[in-house]
């Protein structure tokens, strides 16, 4: 197996920056041979392993499957921005579920940030947690709205923690004259995501989980009470599973692979911006309001890590830096001429409505996946959900459960062509 420093992911472009500083990422054998569990999973990102960890320290025996490294995923691959709340704003989650659905789901995003920060501290792994977000417009239009988010956050679902920012302290706070308002968070921050994800590895281990890299599910059956897992390598036989694959999920299992799309998300990191101090100079993690987001910071050793451009095919562009570049610079045009040190890709998985797909897929097989770029937080806690609801510990799963995720439309030959032509048509949307 290729070094630390030169593993390419076999599922995801270039090397990334949090690859180049995450440490110790350990290796872990692939399945040989067959093996029988309580539990089965298939998926080594944060739900898979956090549902693994909660099982297993309480003595259910489980098996969990990854088809490459751990952390070669979104998980270990994503932007690192917690957020707060569902990927929708509450006021608008609002209008679809009603309010008590509403602030019900705003409450378990809350725990789930809670859960992700106390995890990390409990079991000692360092995820250089940063605090602040700072989301902003991109339109001028915008301002009424991100000024009621505040209020509304603060009055009606009892977050007290966002402030409204005019354009002036927008513009200051960012560094740049790009954004027309904005809303500061302090309620939340951002990770190293990779720390986290190898760090969770480890605790799963060392709780008990069987754990294994470079196994990929073949096909996925369930019969006489039992599930059945097939790999190259071996068979597991469980009582139940959970697949956690989510933008991954290919042709193994349909219900899912009908609910949850892959698209492809790049991101770049810059050299330390040394020469560039007014630049983002609170720390925040930054999120803009365009359909397509744009989300960046400056982390580690002052570089900034920028994310924007999406693919919604499989394919990897030819050069991610040339891309990215040219976006830094509509935000920083002093930074055309960056270097980028470090330049890769992953695919998100998303659904119709952009918020998670919970749903049990066949007889004693839960799915979860399409976090929809909101996943950092929700994705961890929906594992523990899934432990939880295996001990018959909490129903909160439900809460997922009940809502209602459409299939895309246009069947597994049409589905990629209409998604690709659904969101370019978003993307131009964010240009007027």
């Amino acid at each position: 197996m290729a070094s630390q420093e030169t593993w390419q992911s076999p599922i995801a472009p270039g090397l990334s920056w949090y690859q180049a500083t995450v440490g110790d990422r350990p290796t872990y054998p692939a399945l040989d041979g067959s093996r029988t569990s309580d539990v089965a999973i298939i998926g080594g990102g944060y739900t898979g392993l956090q549902a693994a960890y909660n099982l297993a320290k309480s003595g259910v025996s489980v098996v969990l499957i990854e088809a490459c490294r751990f952390g070669d995923g979104a998980s270990g691959r994503n932007g690192g921005q917690l957020g707060t709340g569902q990927r929708w704003w509450p006021e608008e989650l609002e209008e679809k579920v009603g309010y008590e659905r509403s602030k019900a789901l705003f409450d378990l995003a809350e725990a789930a940030k809670r859960h992700l920060i106390d995890f990390a501290r409990e079991h000692q792994i360092e995820i250089d947690y940063v605090p602040g977000q700072l989301n902003v417009a991109h339109k001028a239009s915008y301002k009424r709205d991100y000024y009621e988010n505040a209020e509304i956050a603060a009055e009606r679902y009892g977050y007290p923690h966002l402030s409204f920012m005019d354009e002036k302290e927008t513009q200051e706070r960012l560094g740049s004259k790009r954004f027309h308002c904005g809303v500061r968070d302090v309620g939340t921050g951002h990770i190293h995501p990779l720390k986290l994800l190898v760090g969770l590895a480890r605790v799963a281990a060392n709780a008990g989980a069987e754990i294994f890299e470079m196994t990929k599910a073949t096909a996925i059956r369930q019969s006489g009470g039992k599930v059945t897992i097939e790999t190259e390598r071996g068979t597991i036989t469980a009582e139940r599973a959970l697949i956690a694959c989510n933008g991954h999920i290919g042709d193994l299992e349909p219900v899912t692979a009908s609910h949850v799309m892959p698209i492809r998300s790049f991101i770049g990191a810059t050299a330390p911006l040394d020469g560039h101090p007014d630049i983002l100079q609170g720390g925040e993690a930054v999120a803009d309001s365009r359909f397509v987001v744009r989300y960046f910071r400056k982390f580690g050793d002052g570089r900034l890590l920028f994310g924007g451009r999406e693919a919604y095919t499989s394919d990897n562009p030819r050069d991610i830096s040339e891309h990215i570049r040219r976006q830094i610079a509509e935000i920083y045009p002093d930074l055309k001429d960056i270097e980028i040190t470090h330049a890769w890709g992953g695919s998100v998985g998303i659904t119709l409505p952009r918020q998670p797909f919970v749903r049990e897929v066949m007889p004693g097989v839960i799915s979860i996946g399409g976090y929809s770029g909101h996943g950092v937080m929700l994705s961890n806690y929906c594992g523990k959900l899934y432990a939880e609801t295996v001990l018959g510990k909490s129903r909160d799963l439900d809460l997922f459960t009940s809502l209602d995720i459409p299939a895309f439309p246009g069947g597994a030959r049409m589905r990629a062509p209409l998604l690709f032509l659904a969101l370019s048509w978003f993307a131009l949307r964010d240009k007027f």
